[in-house]
């Protein structure tokens, strides 16, 4: 990875951080592949309007930034290291908040993706691939650290083969979280344009899996919520943008 636009702890450009270009499209949303979970169904057709993605999870060095200026406390590195690897112990609010902050800071209207944007910029477009970058599972590992093979922590993000969109680590690493609320059976009722979930509900939408999950758990339909108060070593999260 170049490193171009995600600096130190001491600045951040102010363009903002380094963000791949989504041209929008319909595709077919959900277990298109007949192993996943009920969650994951029924498939359906979702169009999405053009976006921009972060090209990596946000970082340690970038989510630092945002906490030395608005006085918060820095989420723990569990002992494995800051800098290129991915913010974890981040809730879904301070992830929203930090989207909030990163607006004010750089004049750009920054978000979480929509569980839609998700996968469809995780799949290469909509495209009917299991694992961001293959749907060969013995490929897997050029793609995503995953299942503890790479060490039992998180690793510096970029640090293997992006997607056919050129994002980096959608399968693995950490859990990303997104902006809807999550509901289990939310597909059966999914809006069949630019869906971002239902009006209410407890739980926010994580996506994408991790370094000490399976590859099941890594593929790019998996789904799964949490308390927008939970944060965990596992978890972390990208921007979104749109065009």
């Amino acid at each position: 990875m170049s490193g171009e636009n995600i600096k130190t702890d001491e600045e951040m450009n102010p363009a903002g951080p380094e963000m791949i270009f989504v041209q929008g499209g319909t595709y077919q949303m959900g277990d298109s592949f007949g192993d996943g979970g009920s969650n994951e169904r029924p498939v359906h057709q979702v169009k999405v309007d053009d976006f921009y993605i972060g090209k990596y999870q946000v970082t340690f060095d970038e989510y630092y930034i945002y906490c030395v200026e608005m006085g918060k406390n820095k989420p723990k590195d569990e002992g494995w290291g800051t800098g290129k690897r991915p913010a974890i112990n981040v809730s879904w609010n301070d992830a929203a908040d930090y989207c909030k902050w990163l607006t004010k800071k750089t004049g750009e209207s920054y978000r979480l993706p929509t569980e839609a944007e998700w996968e469809y910029a995780a799949r290469s477009g909509g495209k009917a691939e299991k694992w961001a970058g293959t749907s060969n599972e013995s490929e897997l590992g050029n793609y995503s650290f995953y299942d503890k093979k790479h060490g039992d922590q998180t690793h510096p993000v970029g640090g293997k083969m992006p997607n056919g969109l050129g994002i980096y680590d959608m399968s693995g690493n950490v859990w990303e979280w997104c902006s809807d609320i999550y509901d289990e059976h939310y597909y059966k009722d999914s809006a069949a344009e630019n869906p971002n979930g239902p009006d209410s509900g407890w739980y926010r939408a994580l996506r994408g899996g991790s370094w000490n999950n399976y590859a099941w758990n890594v593929r790019t339909t998996t789904r799964q919520g949490k308390y927008p108060v939970y944060h965990s070593n596992n978890l972390g999260f990208r921007v979104a943008r749109t065009k």
